[in-house]
């Protein structure tokens, strides 16, 4: 598996070198209060993907730290049922039945 994803990660990069080398071309990237920005294609292009990939990261964050905490509340919250039951980790095997079956057959 590794050897295919090494072969595909190599092909991708080939891909994209030949891309990059094939867009060089300078663009004009206009903003507001006439600011101006001059560049080559393939770096504008990268420089847009990089700053959407930051952007995308940086609104997954609060989602993150949420989820985190509520697993730490609910990790806590079975540690206290435990204890409060009076089972520790050790002891998650059910209880046997009360029983005996000697006394089953001899009824």
């Amino acid at each position: 598996m590794k050897f295919i994803s090494t072969i595909v990660g190599i092909i991708l990069f080939v891909l994209f070198f030949g891309f990059a080398l094939k867009n060089t071309q300078e663009v004009d990237l206009h903003f507001f209060l006439n600011y101006e920005l001059r560049g080559p294609l393939v770096l504008m292009l990268l420089a847009f993907f990089v700053a959407g990939a930051a952007l995308g990261i940086l609104a997954l964050t609060p989602t993150v730290f949420r989820q985190r905490r509520q697993t730490s509340q609910h990790k806590n919250t079975i540690q206290a049922l435990q204890s409060a039951a009076g089972t520790g980790t050790a002891n998650l095997q059910p209880a046997p039945d009360a029983v005996n079956p000697a006394q089953k057959l001899a009824q």
